[in-house]
């Protein structure tokens, strides 16, 4: 927690979190976090995508990697724990095994992602993306980084991957219980829609003549509420943004999500429908544009097994939970079996300053890890 706090510091911006793809507090987040891997007994390296990366490599030859990780990077004005409390608890894990005496029959390699959140080029998980190899042209268009798909790791070279994460929801807290057992993580789609009417003076044209864009925008905003799926608009901006000016433009963002796809890709289309009928009916012009779409991932039910039984016998409730958020461990899943813990955190805050999770909360998080280590080492013995 104090290492939270301490990495908590770093920033590109004064008087806030912000660390975003490549930037110089990336840099220096990576250098601290890095020494913290070294006094972990991990051997340390950056790749081509900044990944910070601590290795701890098995005496049997030929072994295959079970990766352990999160993000370092945040959104702007971010609390300290999104991401950078799993690679923490990660590092303490690896420093637990190490007391322990455990020996492992896999390398065992902890994972600092440099880009989760998508900040600085909009197009999330360029770190775990890069090394799982799942890059695409249009990516990498976005961004001035080229090289980062050298990050790339071999095929079948992991065993697995394992994320413990900040739940960012209330339903531990709920429940009142540390730490929960992610089932699935929710696909997206995001769009870009705009409305095209005519502006016009706020005191002269009448109510049934108006081709109002905001109008329009109002009432996909409130059909959004009922699409069936999780949707969420969270930007909209108004032109030409005058008191006396009916809008001639209104842009908006639309968030839409659900851990089945088919139900996800019909709250879409249902919204898509609706908007064409707001505007035929209001006279306006509708622009829809996907921005980006991500399927659903369903966590390894063995791996989830797994940190199943670790809780259970560490005397916990079960409680297994669905992310609405997306994470590392959705991309990672292209290439190896994945698997989550949720971590409580108060109130169910997060992407904000107020982001707080209970000291006690970490402890069971860092046993039941390592007792999942130790379970899998025994497997594969």
């Amino acid at each position: 927690m104090l290492r939270c706090d301490e990495l908590g510091a770093i920033s590109d911006e004064p008087g806030r979190l912000t660390r975003t793809f490549a930037s110089p507090a990336m840099r220096r987040a990576n250098k601290l976090v890095g020494s913290w891997m070294r006094k972990a007994g991990l051997q340390v390296r950056e790749d081509a995508a900044f990944n910070l990366l601590g290795r701890r490599n098995s005496e049997r030859r030929g072994a295959k990697t079970f990766l352990l990780g999160s993000h370092l990077d945040t959104v702007r004005d971010a609390g300290n724990y999104d991401g950078p409390l799993g690679v923490l608890t990660a590092i303490a894990t690896v420093q637990l095994l190490r007391e322990r005496g455990v020996k492992l029959p896999f390398n065992l390699e902890v994972a600092g992602f440099s880009d989760e959140e998508g900040v600085r080029y909009h197009t999330t998980c360029l770190g775990s993306r890069a090394l799982a190899g799942t890059l695409t042209a249009a990516d990498l268009a976005r961004i001035k980084e080229k090289q980062i798909v050298k990050a790339r790791r071999r095929q079948g070279e992991f065993l697995g991957y394992a994320e413990v994460h900040i739940e960012q929801g209330p339903v531990l807290e709920k429940n009142n219980v540390p730490v929960g057992v992610v089932t699935a993580i929710a696909g997206q789609s995001r769009l870009c829609v705009e409305f095209h009417g005519v502006a016009g003076h706020a005191g002269t044209v009448p109510m049934n003549l108006r081709h109002d864009a905001l109008a329009g925008a109002a009432e996909l905003v409130l059909a959004a509420g009922c699409c069936g799926a999780l949707a969420t608009v969270g930007k909209l901006e108004v032109a030409p943004g005058a008191s006396n000016v009916i809008p001639g433009h209104a842009a908006l963002t639309l968030d839409v999500r659900d851990q089945n796809d088919p139900r996800r890709l019909a709250a879409v289309r249902l919204l898509h429908a609706k908007a064409k009928i707001i505007a035929r009916r209001r006279g306006l012009k509708l622009t829809w544009t996907p921005v980006q779409q991500t399927s659903a991932v369903q966590c390894d039910k063995a791996l989830t097994r797994i940190f199943s039984r670790c809780i259970a016998q560490r005397g916990l409730e079960v409680l297994k939970l669905t992310s609405g958020a997306g994470h590392d461990a959705a991309a990672l899943a292209a290439i190896c079996p994945v698997a989550m813990l949720f971590v409580r955190c108060k109130g169910g805050i997060s992407h904000n300053p107020a982001e707080s999770v209970n000291t006690t909360d970490i402890a069971p998080a860092i046993d039941v890890l390592a007792d999942f280590i130790q379970t899998l080492a025994t497997r594969h013995a």
